[in-house]
């Protein structure tokens, strides 16, 4: 499915190690597939991810950021940076909002991709993480008003010579009111390649392999299944 006539730079701005891939792995897939260029920016290393499976240790950041620098290999995307704020403890203070302009400015893309801030529960089995939505809280507002107005931070364009930037476009995943349904069959054996390259968060393989495969779409079974990521889309007046 094409978006767009010319490639694009999509910015991916997300909380955690593994959650590009969770949230819209197949999508990323098929733009860079597509020969947009993909880079993401994770405002964690993740280090507070542990489970059953994986238990605390000295070494997690350096493991979960070798993760994912193997997952996003694995959908096409190379450009990987990291904030390296304390997992689990994130908020949308004005000193990240400038960090994320900050980065917003160096990358100028023209596609933004974070979560929507406003979901708190999914399905009536999840909490939604208060990280995701601080990720997607403070990505919006560096968005708007603060990447594209030279106001906004003076002292990255006196100090670092980072000039404003505006973005065409905003994908928020997670979202609680969709507005775009994307068909990622094609695409979904890569989501999971990439998935299983976070072995510290999945668990047992062939058990998450088979949860993954059973998410398809509700009009569609088990032997020939379909498979779609949502997003709240918001495109920019010019």
């Amino acid at each position: 499915m094409q978006f767009w006539d010319q490639k694009k730079k999509i910015l991916v701005i997300l909380a955690h190690p593994d959650d590009p891939e969770f949230f819209c792995g197949a999508t990323i897939a098929e733009w860079c597939r597509q020969g947009h260029e993909v880079a993401y920016c994770l405002l964690t290393r993740g280090d507070k991810g542990v489970n059953e499976h994986f238990k605390a240790d000295a070494d997690i950041k350096q493991v979960r950021e070798r993760e994912q620098k193997e997952a996003a290999a694995v959908l096409g995307v190379r450009d990987i940076s990291f904030l390296d704020n304390e997992d689990g403890y994130l908020v949308p203070s004005m000193t990240l909002r400038k960090d994320v302009t900050r980065v917003i400015r160096q990358k100028k893309p023209q596609i933004l991709v974070s979560c929507d801030p406003t979901n708190f529960y999914m399905h009536d089995d999840y909490i939604n993480h208060p990280d995701h939505r601080a990720a997607g809280q403070v990505a919006i507002e560096a968005v708007f008003p603060a990447a594209g107005n030279p106001l906004f931070f003076t002292e990255l364009i006196t100090d670092e010579e980072l000039y404003p930037h505006g973005v065409e476009e905003v994908w928020l995943s997670l979202p609680k009111e969709p507005n775009l349904v994307i068909d990622v069959t094609e695409t979904w054996e890569q989501k999971i390649e990439a998935l299983l390259k976070h072995r510290s968060q999945i668990g047992l393989e062939e058990a998450f392999i088979e949860r993954m495969k059973k998410r398809h779409t509700e009009d569609s079974t088990d032997e020939r299944p379909r498979y779609s990521e949502q997003f709240k889309r918001i495109i920019f007046r010019r």
